[in-house]
């Protein structure tokens, strides 16, 4: 009987371990998406930003309307295959316009690989 109890206690103890504990080793929720704190001092989070205006530039393949990377001003991430981040991103056309634009990338630590999935003007507050 004491050997049922421990056995149990056990797997009780590591169902309740593992129910309760959303995250994972990457530092969020798996599927779910995680607002990311002080973005304009996250190197790591500016260094995506710039890496998705000048991808976006290279789509273009030099045509006009090139974009000069400012700052990313709010960023998200969710855990999936890798981690995809949602980034917003403020640039300045060509014209020296500033622009928000929205950005969506996923970083693959383990291949060295980063992959821009979207990139697209970001809706005026008014049209959300």
């Amino acid at each position: 009987m004491a050997k049922f109890l421990s056995l149990f206690l056990l797997l009780l103890l590591i169902f309740t371990l593992f129910s309760s504990t959303p995250s994972n080793a990457l530092g969020g929720r798996v599927g779910g998406r995680t607002q990311i704190k002080d973005v304009k001092t996250n190197q790591e989070i500016q260094d995506l930003g710039r890496y998705c205006v000048e991808e976006h530039n290279r789509n273009l393949q030099k045509q006009n309307g090139l974009l000069s990377f400012s700052q990313v001003v709010e960023a998200e991430k969710q855990v999936v295959s890798g981690i995809k981040y949602y980034l917003k991103i403020s640039a300045t056309t060509s014209a020296g316009a500033p622009k928000m634009f929205d950005a969506v990338v996923v970083v693959k630590a383990w291949e060295k690989k980063k992959e821009l999935l979207t990139f697209s003007p970001s809706p005026s507050p008014a049209t959300k």
